[in-house]
Order: C-alpha cells, then structure tokens, then sequence
C-alpha cells in the first residue's frame, strides 16, 4: 500500500511540474509559444468530429479526410478552414470534372465578382489559355491584361473604330488554309471554302443585328437578302478587299438587278426605294461620323485582333446611357473576338499554328440583355459555340433578377445560361435575389442562408470611425451541378492587389478633395 501512495504522489508531483511548463494541456493553434516549444506560423488541426459507436466503429482506424481537388487555379480557403479551394473551367473540363468549359458568377455588387475572375485569369496563360475580355465597359481588366502582355483596344466615340464587316484575323491568310483534306475516317473536307461561309455568315448575322438596333426592330425578311446579298455583290466586285458600312449602303442605292429581284419592285424604282427605304436609314445611321453610333462602325478596323495574345476591347469611353452604342459593340465585339478563336481553330487543324484554348469574359451580362430585346439570342448563340472551338466561357452578372426579360421565352433563355454553367460561382444574394438556383442546383437551406448571410452590408464601426467590410466580400460558393456546395474565400498575393483596385477613381477624388480641404485651411490660417 505505502509503495503504491508513494507512486501516486510521485505521478501528481510530474504532473504539477508539466502543468508548470505546459499551462494549457492543448497547444494553442500555433503550437506552445515558450523555449524550444516549436511555435510555428500555422498548425493546423486536424478537423474533430462525435457520433455514435454504430456508425464510428466502421471508419475506425482507417478514417482519412476528403480533400479539394488541386486542378485549377487557386482561388483561395475553403471557408471551413480544409485546404485550398482550385478551379477554373478550363482545368476542370480537361481534368474530366465538368462537362463542358463553362462558369458563371453571380453575387451582388462590391463583393469581388471582377476580382475572382481576375485571379483566375491571371493563372491561365502559364496553362496555356489565352484570357480575352470583349466587352470591359468600366476598365476592370485593362491593367491584368497590359500586365499578361495583352492587347488592349479602346473603342468609342472618338477612341478607335471597329468595322462590322472585318471578316477578322482569317482572311489574310485564308489562302494558307488547305482547298481540300482527307480525313482519318475517308470524310473529305474543303477548309478553305467552310472557313470563308463560316466568316462570311458571321459578318451577315452581325450586320444585321446593328441594322436592327439603329432601327428598334427586326429586318423584314426582304430586308435581310437585300442587305447579305449587297455585301456579297460588293465582295464579288473586291474579292480582295474588305468593305466598310458605307460600301455596302452605296450597292443598295445603286439598285443592282439581283436587289431588284429581291426587292420585287417590278421595275418601279419608287417601289424599290420603298421596299429598302429603312434598310437604308440603318446603314445611314452607321456609316454617318455623326449618326447615332458616331461613325465607331463607320471605318475599317483601327488595330486588328492577335490571335496569340490575351486580349481586351476597352469600353469605358461609351456612355452608360448609350445603350444602343453599347449593344451594338458588344455585338461587333463579340463577334470579332469569336472569328480570331475561329481563325486559330482552322490553322490548327490545317497544322499551320499549334493549338490554342481561349478563356472569354463576358462581364456585366445584364447590359447586354436589357439594350435589346434579340440580344438573348446573339448571347444564346455564343455560350454554345465552347466546347467545338477550343474555348471556355465566363459570364458575370449580379442577380438572377438581372435575367429576368421582358416576355417568357427570353427569360427562359436567359436563365439556361446559368443552368447550362458547369460552374457556378455564387456570391452574397438576398432571397428574392436567387430565383430557381436552390431548384437547378439543389441548394440546401444551409447554403441558401449562407448566401443571405452574405449579402448583408457593412456596418459603421464605432471604434474604427469607418465601415466594415461586407461581411461576404470576397466569400463564393462554388456549385457543380447538384453537389455540395464550396465555400471559399478570395485570396490574392500582393502583385494582384494594385490590379484589383476597382475603387481607384473614387480615392483618387477623395483625395483630391482633402488636398484641397488643406490647402483651404492653409489659405485661412494664413488671412488670420
């Protein structure tokens, strides 16, 4: 009995000593800061988790975490504190995560949508993906991609010009394209001829859609052969030149015999003159220096696309309230941006150029959708040009409520953006901000409160003086189909953050105004 008491004190006697040096039987989350306790910058914890033997007893002791799969651009912590989270479209599709390069963000303004498309995008070029930006109506992207060594053209009235009818980068070295190919399978396939139809059809569709929205309508059917066939009777005329808006309106005036036969005038010219009398008032408007689109369409193409470089079409010189002007370079621009992917499609397959993957950005989808009733489709029609291409899509918006149009069917239309996302980015949204997502994607209630919780502002800070941070700036959810959502957080490194500064012209004002605040105070203090 004695040697057994002795044995206990001498046990409680090593304790008291541990406790001396150890205080907290736990080490902190940075380990035990004292003399050679091995303080590290971060420890951390393996995750700890309770429940009952029945269902326990079968993980133990073989029990491993999951874990975030590291394809991807980084993007920052997982909000639980496991890892990092990776992603982008791109490296998911190649990876076999996703079924198409597909993703869009929504999250409501301030949060950091620009900025999470940002960071992925200055990933990709050592991928090997070539960002491009083809409509940046508040110069969000101008400096990421000065910085990746890109191409930046500022188009607007008075900046530069972008001719609608440029059949883009392909045309100068169309005669490099093959006449004909023999295929694997015996298919023979003339690239020359389909890349000239593809780039010929192109242009059409977006002469087109310009004319319409000069003339707030659709073309009459009539319209739209008199109009493809006068570029076509003036590319016949110039096979090796390109025409601009005002080439094509002088073939209409000049009332060619195939016009007339489209026109079905019978020989009368007033009955001609009539049948294309607001076909002409549309290439009017864009061929006048001082029309409605202020000649931006008027003249040939001031700096050509480059195929190899990331790239930018710069719109910050276009009024917000010009919402014809802005429709219609979104149109061009668009358009433009998909006949260089094209262009370096074909070269590829013809084995003149090694193969190139795109990453578009089409931000501040909502200014497209609310400038005209059509611009549905001509959206419609790019988010399904990805996966043929060799190019992945990235479409930004703040709230479902942006996609809701003016009829049914263009809803419609514009929601399937988002249910045919691969890749939902989901920033802070209010209840009525989300429309059918939790239906789409299987939103549990925990991830819909978690977005709300989001989407709350900042609040004064009385012992700062200054507001707070949203409290879901920077926090996304990514959502794969019906998956468990992925919280996260955006992290930038500092090289990033000069690039991200979206708030510069406000600062700069403010500080601009406390100049002159001083200055006042100097001039009073001296008159006193």
């Amino acid at each position: 009995m004695s040697q057994t008491w002795a044995a206990k004190r001498q046990q409680a006697r090593r304790q008291q000593q541990l406790r001396a040096l150890f205080p907290d039987p736990r080490p902190a989350r940075t380990g035990w800061t004292r003399p050679g306790g091995g303080d590290m910058r971060i420890v951390d914890a393996p995750p700890e988790y309770r429940g009952p033997a029945v269902q326990v007893t079968g993980l133990y002791p073989f029990s491993v975490g999951s874990t975030l799969p590291m394809i991807g651009s980084a993007l920052g912590p997982h909000e639980e504190g496991r890892g990092i989270v990776c992603g982008d479209p791109v490296s998911w599709f190649t990876a076999g995560l996703i079924n198409s390069p597909s993703g869009f963000v929504l999250g409501r303004p301030g949060i950091g949508k620009s900025t999470l498309v940002r960071h992925m995008l200055v990933q990709m070029p050592d991928k090997g993906t070539i960002p491009m930006v083809l409509s940046d109506f508040k110069g969000e992207y101008v400096d990421l991609i000065r910085e990746l060594d890109g191409q930046v053209v500022a188009a607007g009235r008075g900046a530069s010009y972008v001719n609608p009818l440029d059949l883009g980068p392909l045309w100068t070295r169309l005669a490099d394209l093959p006449e004909r190919m023999e295929l694997a399978d015996g298919q023979v396939v003339r690239p020359r001829q389909q890349a000239r139809a593809d780039m010929e059809g192109r242009r059409a569709n977006v002469m087109i859609g310009l004319c319409e929205l000069a003339i707030d309508r659709r073309l009459a059917a009539h319209e739209q052969n008199i109009l493809i066939n006068a570029i076509r009777f003036w590319q016949d005329q110039h096979p090796d030149d390109i025409p601009v808006v005002a080439d094509v309106r002088n073939v209409v005036l000049d009332k060619p015999r195939a016009l007339r036969l489209l026109a079905q005038d019978g020989g009368d010219d007033d009955r001609y003159a009539e049948r294309t009398l607001e076909l002409v008032d549309a290439l009017n408007a864009l061929a006048d220096d001082e029309g409605v689109f202020g000649g931006i369409f008027a003249h040939h193409t001031t700096e050509p696309i480059q195929m190899e470089r990331p790239f930018v079409f710069d719109l910050q010189a276009v009024d917000a309230a010009d919402r014809a002007v802005q429709a219609g370079l979104q149109l061009v621009c668009w358009s433009y941006g998909a006949s260089a992917i094209t262009a370096s499609k074909y070269l590829a397959d013809a084995g003149l150029q090694p193969r190139r993957v795109y990453c578009m950005v089409i931000d501040e989808l909502w200014r497209a959708l609310r400038a005209a009733e059509f611009m549905v489709d001509r959206v419609d029609d790019v988010t399904r040009l990805n996966r043929t291409l060799g190019l992945a899509q990235l479409l930004i918006t703040h709230t479902m409520s942006d996609l809701t149009l003016a009829t049914p069917a263009a809803t419609e239309k514009a929601w399937g953006f988002v249910e045919r996302s691969e890749m939902v980015f989901l920033g802070g949204l209010a209840p009525k901000e989300m429309g059918n997502l939790a239906t789409v994607f299987g939103m549990s209630d925990a991830e819909q409160q978690r977005l709300i919780t989001w989407s709350a502002r900042g609040r004064p800070n009385p012992k700062t003086g200054k507001t707070d941070p949203p409290p879901g700036r920077a926090k996304f959810m990514l959502k794969t189909g019906q998956d468990v959502g992925i919280p996260f957080q955006v992290q930038l490194v500092d090289a990033e953050i000069a690039l991200n500064d979206t708030n510069r012209t406000w600062r700069d004002a403010i500080a601009s105004m406390n100049r002159r605040h001083d200055d006042v105070a100097g001039e009073l203090e001296v008159l006193t």
